[in-house]
C-alpha cells in the first residue's frame, strides 16, 4: 500500500493537507497518482482564486485519465507550484514533497478537523478507497 505521513489530513477524494503557520498546503495522496500512472499536465488555479470545500480547484491529466482536484477546504489560494507546469512528473516523484500543488489561507481553518487523520485514510483504503 502507498505510504500515509501520519502529520497530514486526508480527503475521500485523494487530496492531502498540511498545515504550514496560517496556511495549509495541499496535494495528491502516493495512492492517488499511483492510480492515474504517469502524470503529464496540472492545471491549478490562479494566485488568489477563491476554493470552497470539495470543490473543484484544479486538474491533473495522466496517461491514463483526467481527474479533478478537490479543495480540503475554504480559502484562498497564497501560492501554486510553478514548478508543475514544466515538470508535472513531480506529482509521482514525490507528491508529498516537491509535488504539492497549492497553498491556502484558510478562510474556516476548523474544517481541517473533519478530514481524515492518517489513520483513517489508510482503513479507508483498505476499505477499497473509492
Amino acid at each position: 500500500m502507498a505510504s500515509v505521513p501520519g502529520d497530514l489530513r486526508y480527503t475521500r477524494e485523494h487530496e492531502w493537507a498540511k498545515v504550514e503557520s496560517a496556511r495549509v498546503r495541499v496535494g495528491i495522496t502516493a495512492y492517488a497518482q499511483e492510480q492515474l500512472g504517469d502524470v503529464v499536465f496540472v492545471e491549478l488555479p490562479k494566485v488568489g482564486a477563491k476554493v470552497t470545500q470539495m470543490q473543484g480547484f484544479g486538474v491533473v491529466e495522466s496517461v491514463k485519465a483526467v481527474s479533478d482536484l478537490f479543495a480540503p477546504l475554504d480559502g484562498t489560494v497564497g501560492e501554486v507550484n510553478d514548478a508543475l507546469r514544466s515538470a508535472p512528473e513531480l506529482v509521482n516523484q514525490d507528491p508529498y514533497g516537491k509535488g504539492w500543488m497549492i497553498m491556502i489561507t484558510p478562510s474556516q481553518p476548523g474544517q481541517l478537523e473533519a478530514l481524515m487523520t492518517a489513520k483513517q485514510y489508510e482503513a479507508f483504503l483498505a476499505g477499497g478507497g473509492h
